[in-house]
């Protein structure tokens, strides 16, 4: 059973990364420069670099966010002896080249669900409640309840209403303390009676 205490299981990395109660973090992530907040979980083998991400995620396996980039058009060699040249004996690193995904961080919205293996560019802003389909490149914001897929990722639907978007997000159910989530949960089972009882 989980607990307040995130569970973090083998051959994880963090660096200055803050993580929620009840977060979990399944084997061999990377993650730098992040918050995670109560509830979500990264399934394993996730790379993710300076990001905000909300309550209640679910984030399968091989999921990138925030990807480090090449120079692919700006100078005339891809590799990246030009950026991390200490590691080559070149000389110091080229620290222009890494503050760009820094000044570029990812938001994610609360009860987002991202599918395996998919990517989220810098600087992208994903609503809450969002769907990012299994293999889907996101270089765009993704609005609240929208389902994407694809490379680069579309929108293909949207989960409710526009009605009913605005009357979960005003409700703000992730916000709800852990006894109340507890009582409530067969009506989370139902969309008829939660939307009845709490909307």
């Amino acid at each position: 059973m989980l607990s307040r205490e995130p569970t973090i299981h083998e051959n994880v990395v963090l660096n200055n990364t803050t993580l929620g109660a009840y977060t979990e973090l399944h084997a061999n992530c990377v993650i730098n420069n992040t918050f995670i907040g109560d509830y979500s979980y990264c399934a394993g083998f996730n790379q993710i670099d300076y990001a905000v991400i909300g309550k209640f995620c679910s984030i399968a396996s091989f999921v990138r966010i925030n990807p480090g980039n090449h120079p692919a058009y700006t100078r005339v060699a891809q590799h990246h002896f030009t950026y991390r040249s200490s590691l080559f004996g070149f000389g110091p690193d080229d620290e222009d080249f890494f503050n760009w995904r820094k000044a570029s961080p990812v938001t994610i919205g609360n009860d987002v669900w991202i599918g395996h293996n998919a990517s989220v560019m810098p600087g992208v802003t994903i609503g809450s409640g969002a769907v990012i389909g299994t293999g889907a490149v996101v270089t765009k914001d993704v609005s609240p309840y929208a389902i994407v897929v694809g490379v680069p990722a579309k929108k293909i639907k949207m989960r409710f209403s526009a009605d009913l978007i605005e009357r979960i997000e005003k409700s703000r159910w992730w916000d709800w303390d852990d006894e109340t989530i507890k009582q409530r949960l067969p009506d989370f089972r139902n969309l008829d009676a939660f939307i009845n009882k709490y909307l």
